[in-house]
């Protein structure tokens, strides 16, 4: 069994969809693929859970579309550094991420998970690019 981890954001569901076609289309069998689809809240003061969220919704749709198999994870806190330790939790063999285009100001003032995580993760990452970016 491969598990990867992906890094689903709130608010761009194409970029999810671009996430869950990059493991779907990962080499093997779709069936041998655990897609842990995470997302870490940062402000959650209506008490939502990972399984309300569309993108997360969306992920899953296409990813179970495919074949892998899909379970949950959910956390809060600093997006970087929770997706390091839930891939951790969950023993990822590989991270799947995908960034918003940033300035180098802006990455500086309101940080990159995407950078975060490629710089500090002790296991692959996969950096998939948003639709608009291809």
């Amino acid at each position: 069994m491969y598990h990867v981890l992906l890094g689903v954001a709130l608010d761009d569901e194409s970029r999810a969809i671009a996430q869950a076609n990059a493991v779907a289309d990962l080499p093997g069998d779709p069936s041998d693929v655990t897609a842990h689809l995470c997302h870490v809240f940062q402000d959650n003061p209506e008490g939502a859970s990972v399984h309300q969220l569309g993108t997360v919704r969306r992920a899953r749709e296409v990813l179970e579309a495919a074949g892998v198999t899909c379970a949950h994870y959910e956390a809060s806190g600093d997006p970087g550094e929770e997706l390091i330790s839930a891939a951790e939790d969950v023993d990822a063999d590989l991270i799947c991420v995908s960034g918003r285009k940033r300035s180098p100001a802006g990455k500086a003032v309101f940080g990159s998970t995407t950078q975060t995580v490629v710089l500090n993760a002790d296991r692959p990452v996969l950096a998939v690019p948003g639709p608009d970016e291809e």
